[in-house]
């Protein structure tokens, strides 16, 4: 059993040290991506669409050239868990998602995504065990067509330096940086030097 170009245990591997631990969803998450790469047209550059922050995102960087820092995987919060990998150009692409009508056939993976059980409840070996037998046959596919501006970071822009702090920031963002203008996320900061 493969995933993408992995074995599953060099899959495994691979979630465990990017991800920190082998989360039942990047498991998953694997599958999907392994068959949405399946239906994709050979020799296509293509982008992704993470239809959630928990997990696939993870799985698309470990998986494809598509990473959050590269622009080429967008998160599209809908809180479904599904993957899209489109054609950059065209936008012709495959929609993967966990389909809840094929989960019936295996309980434990149910329970886990529909939150049925509190994790302490889960049977984690069972659980993995399968996530791993059913591998795609928990997923569906979809052809879809995907209007790319609206799921593309938009470009930063030129850059200035904020009067407050000092710091670059994108002047589209007003007269000084957002933080200064009290979107921080930071109730404290206090400064460290840095030894040479």
């Amino acid at each position: 059993m493969n995933i993408c170009t992995y074995s599953y245990e060099e899959y495994l591997h691979l979630v465990k040290s990017f991800h920190g631990n082998l989360a039942p969803g990047l498991i998953i998450g694997g599958f999907i991506v392994d068959l949405a790469m399946k239906h994709l047209p050979e020799g296509e550059f293509f982008d992704a669409i993470s239809e959630t922050t928990v997990c696939l995102p993870d799985a698309v960087q470990i998986l494809t050239p598509c990473t959050i820092g590269n622009g080429w995987l967008s998160i599209v919060n809908f809180g479904r868990f599904a993957v899209t990998l489109y054609e950059k150009y065209t936008g012709k692409g495959v929609r993967v998602f966990l389909d809840t009508k094929k989960l019936d056939a295996w309980p434990e993976v149910r329970d886990w995504y529909l939150k049925k059980k509190k994790k302490n409840e889960q049977n984690y070996e069972l659980l993995m065990a399968q996530i791993k037998e059913a591998g795609h046959g928990l997923l569906s596919v979809q052809r879809v067509q995907v209007e790319p501006e609206k799921v593309h970071r938009k470009k930063m822009g030129p850059v200035g330096v904020c009067p407050v702090c000092g710091e670059a920031y994108p002047l589209k963002d007003g007269a000084s940086c957002r933080n200064c203008q009290g979107e921080t996320p930071y109730s404290d900061v206090v400064s460290v030097s840095v030894l040479k």
